[in-house]
């Protein structure tokens, strides 16, 4: 999620925790589901609530339900109001938004969303003393964020202002074609001062200590060494008939073969499945697969503590990309429905504004697996780096996936590129996280979902001075490329469009910087009398708001 987000920035955020296990075909799933109560799984705690805190995978989802904030997304990823009562009003510069709020949109304990909810919560995630990663987006769009989050402006001169309990004007530093897509994402959510001041560190560390706006409130969630919590319906939201579900149970079961027994159990009516288990269970009626348009790929680090790595030599990194076959990794690996990606940007995510025309379709295939290629570049990278021999380290987390992962890459590594030797590093995501934003790593694994609808959120990861750049990338012709589509080309959607086709074609044709593998796709297993879960292509990956039960 950007972010961890979605890495992170949790980025990262994002992470994605792909688990294989083996498990028996126990089918107990014909219990009918009550609305009263569905149940669903996790693979991983919920670590926070603070919408203005670095968060993880599992809490982009769990801030979705129990929050929102002035536009959201609708079963068909379209933007429509959420808090605001309708589209913002723009300036002709397209710099100035004035948003008007729903009167009716309400705390969970009757009191009213205003636009000074927003003003505070977007001043928090600016100033230096409690910013997230995730500020970078108001950097990005919002004037004088920068100076604030430098300590060079007093967050009161942050360009967002309420003129009244229901009037919101927002003053941008520079056109941001993509700013409504912002207004819908986590960080930009609102928090009542009052509220939270009042609980002080607490605040969003349980769900005693959090304030809740969304379709749904917070319940039995004990802080983030709990396994359970539940979604309750929120009686003060604005929409609340709309919601037809009274309560969600979730439970983490980081063990797909676990969460397979309390599906076949009927311990859970909802989990989902990786390799084996996809594999096994992809002919029943119950099972599904949710289109995602999280990239996975392998980073390639030219610096580690201050030394050029032999990655920094073109030719082997091209010789790298070269030698995966990648469609063998997600067909007999993965097995889950994900395929191959042959670009930074993934399928079905953005379209051409003039044509429509998917991003994949413009910029075509780049680094497609080819092992007479990886070869003649292994050779060249051979004479260039003046040595038979390169042993790389792959860095991950202890994953069960990601280590089946990791023994494929280096068998594709070590067969068709003779003399290159991977050391493989697993350890908890933690650690291998912070080693990664260390620069502490040769090639280390990422995967990436994107905040917003916009080229961008992919594209600024690689930019030389980006803060998400860990590899020590560092290209004009890419910066020049994707600088311009936040600047000259800003109000230009064609050029802006080709500018970052163009700028793919430089990270990955000419300068092999990264290792796309393969965009994900989500199988679950889910009782076939519930529907109306959805999954988003950007933003927070799930909303609960719309599902409904077959009575």
């Amino acid at each position: 999620m950007h972010f961890l987000k979605k890495t992170l920035p949790i980025f990262a955020i994002l992470t994605v925790l792909l688990l294989t296990a083996c498990g028996n075909d126990n089918e107990k799933s014909t219990a009918k589901t009550s609305p009263d109560k569905i149940k669903f799984l996790e693979t991983s705690e919920l670590l926070t609530l603070n919408t203005t805190a670095e968060e993880d995978f599992a809490s982009f989802t769990a801030q979705n339900q129990v929050f929102e904030g002035l536009y959201t997304l609708d079963q068909k990823d379209n933007f429509v109001p959420g808090v605001a009562d309708g589209m913002p009003e723009i300036s002709a510069d397209q710099t100035k938004y004035k948003i008007k709020l729903k009167k009716n949109a309400k705390w969970s304990d009757g009191s009213q969303v205003t636009a000074d909810d927003f003003v505070y919560a977007w001043r928090r995630a600016v100033d230096p003393k409690t910013a997230p990663g995730y500020s970078a987006l108001f950097k990005d769009s919002i004037k004088n964020a920068t100076e604030i989050n430098e300590g060079k402006l007093p967050v009161t001169d942050l360009g967002v202002v309420a003129t009244d309990p229901t009037t919101l004007e927002i003053t941008l530093k520079k056109p941001v074609p993509y700013f409504i897509s912002l207004l819908s994402f986590e960080t930009f959510f609102p928090q009542k001062e009052s509220y939270v001041k009042k609980q002080g560190d607490k605040y969003g560390t349980d769900s005693a200590h959090t304030l809740y706006n969304g379709p749904f409130v917070m319940k039995d969630w004990g802080g983030n060494i709990t396994n359970k919590w539940t979604y309750a319906k929120n009686d003060q939201y604005w929409d609340k008939d709309n919601v037809k579900v009274n309560e969600i149970d979730v439970q983490v079961a980081k063990d797909i073969n676990a969460g397979v027994n309390l599906y076949n159990t009927n311990e859970a009516d909802r989990v989902p499945l990786s390799g084996d288990f996809a594999k096994q269970y992809k002919d029943k009626k119950d099972f599904q697969t949710e289109k995602d348009a999280l990239i996975s790929y392998l980073r390639m680090n030219q610096k580690r503590d201050g030394k050029t790595t032999p990655l920094a030599n073109n030719s082997l990194r091209h010789a790298l990309n070269l030698a995966v076959d990648k469609k063998q990794l997600t067909d007999r690996i993965l097995g889950d429905g994900s395929f191959p990606a042959n670009g930074l940007l993934p399928k079905d995510f953005v379209q051409n504004p003039t044509t429509g025309a998917d991003f994949r379709t413009d910029s075509g295939d780049h680094l497609v697996y080819n092992k007479e290629e990886a070869l003649k570049y292994w050779k060249q990278a051979q004479k260039e780096l003046g040595t038979n021999k390169v042993t790389i380290e792959l860095l991950g987390d202890d994953q069960e996936t990601t280590k089946t992962i990791f023994a494929y890459l280096k068998a594709q590594f070590e067969d068709n590129l003779p003399g290159v030797t991977i050391k493989v590093k697993n350890m908890p995501s933690k650690s291998a996280t912070q080693l990664t934003s260390d620069g502490n790593y040769d090639l280390s694994l990422a995967a990436w979902m994107p905040d917003f609808k916009d080229p961008w959120t992919y594209s600024s990861l690689f930019l030389s001075d980006y803060f998400n750049n860990h590899m020590s990338y560092n290209s004009p012709a890419y910066d020049k490329l994707v600088k311009s589509t936040d600047t000259t080309l800003a109000t230009k959607p064609e050029e802006r469009w080709n500018a970052f086709v163009s700028s793919e074609k430089v990270l990955l044709d000419d300068d092999a910087a990264i290792l796309p593998l393969y965009q994900h796709q989500t199988a679950v297993l889910q009782r076939t009398d519930i529907s109306g879960v959805q999954k988003h292509a950007f933003g927070s990956p799930y909303s609960y708001k719309f599902i409904q039960v077959e009575k």
